[in-house]
């Protein structure tokens, strides 16, 4: 792949949490509205921006941080971050603090103004909108997101790599195919398998009951795929120890319904977004009046400068 192109994919979401909660909530606007959230994602932007330079970029939206389709599927999906059910379609809601609720309508204006895609799909994580523009994307891509679920799209020969901002935006990590081999024993088109063998308690995913990283790795490694090890455990004459076998077992039912959870999806109807990163804001009236009313300063400054190319 010698296209030079590069796109930046962002976990939206990931990011303005990390921002929320990094950035002291002193950082208000004039009227003493907190904007830590929306200046710390200007100032992630600004800083990958201008580290590795994409030529597209967009930001990857939650339209449906818990999807039906996937509580349908295994009801404790993220089950614990419910905070109140309220009538309507969509009855779930998020425990998100109210400081920073606030200031996702700002972010989104920002994002407008500056001509930053923001992509996101009805009923759909932004999960599953980066495995879709990440698949088959024609150039490089780097995913820019604090969960671990996004390393099953991680594709050396495709050169797909993740940016893991767990331990911060400036110590990030550049996760690859020996990254995830190194970390879990498995490569990374396996970790999905991994992680449903496992478990992750923040997805609310229980896992097959004693079966960790470790055991997940080992059975993966020697049968290749979640549903080689299905077949396994239920073949007499198959190479699987009998404490394992009986706990594949066990959890046939969870086994049946958690691979189709836990992968993200790669095929959804983008309607062929334009990602093509600005290098001017597409509204510079709307950037200098959000500057004015938010009080955004510095981080503007950055933006226009790190999209530009002018840092």
């Amino acid at each position: 792949m010698a296209t030079g192109d590069r796109l930046l994919l962002l976990d939206t979401a990931s990011l303005y949490f990390r921002a929320f909660f990094g950035v002291p909530d002193s950082v208000r606007a004039p009227d003493g509205t907190p904007v830590n959230a929306v200046r710390g994602l200007m100032d992630f932007i600004s800083r990958l921006v201008g580290e590795y330079d994409p030529t597209h970029l967009a930001c990857c939206w939650d339209d449906d941080w818990r999807p039906q389709w996937r509580v349908d599927l295994l009801p404790s999906y993220k089950a614990h971050r419910v905070v109140r059910e309220v009538p309507g379609p969509k009855p779930d809601v998020e425990e998100v603090p109210d400081p920073l609720e606030a200031q996702i309508p700002v972010i989104l204006s920002v994002l407008e103004a500056y001509g930053i895609p923001v992509v996101g799909h009805a009923e759909m994580e932004a999960d599953d909108v980066i495995g879709t523009l990440a698949t088959d994307a024609g150039m490089a891509v780097d995913i820019v997101t604090g969960d671990r679920d996004l390393f099953q799209l991680v594709d050396d020969d495709a050169e797909v790599r993740v940016l893991y901002v767990a331990r911060g935006v400036s110590k990030h990590e550049r996760v690859d195919n020996a990254w995830v081999r190194g970390k879990y024993g498995v490569d990374a088109h396996q970790y999905a398998d991994l992680a449903t063998l496992r478990g992750d308690a923040s997805d609310g995913l229980p896992g097959v009951a004693g079966v960790g990283d470790k055991t997940a790795a080992t059975l993966l490694n020697r049968f290749g795929t979640i549903d080689a090890v299905i077949a396994a455990a239920g073949d007499p004459d198959s190479d699987m120890g009998p404490g394992p076998r009986g706990k594949i077992k066990a959890a046939a039912d969870y086994l049946s319904v958690a691979p189709r959870v836990v992968a993200v999806r790669r095929d959804l109807d983008l309607g062929g977004r334009d990602l093509t990163r600005p290098r001017t804001p597409a509204d510079h009236d709307a950037v200098v009046a959000l500057d004015a009313q938010w009080g955004l300063g510095s981080s503007a400054v950055r933006l226009v400068e790190a999209l530009s190319g002018s840092h």
